[in-house]
């Protein structure tokens, strides 16, 4: 007897589309929020390296959404 177990098998395809939308969005938000010093950190190159990685990670997760690979 097979114990494959698919987690994902469980969810609607809708709500993991939606899900991972939100995410994305919240991913470029929170970079955006860096790129323009709201949360008031001292040193502007942490700003820009995190937010730069923020945005790539978004950037990264819509890739992945649109292939289907999540």
């Amino acid at each position: 007897m097979s114990t494959n177990f698919d987690p994902r098998s469980q969810q609607p395809k809708g709500a993991r589309l939606a899900f991972g939308i939100i995410m994305i969005l919240v991913y470029f938000t929170v970079g955006f929020l860096f790129f323009f010093d709201f949360f008031q950190i001292d040193s502007p190159a942490v700003n820009y390296v995190v937010g730069g990685l923020l945005c790539l990670y978004g950037i990264w997760r819509a890739y992945r959404l649109y292939k289907g690979l999540n």
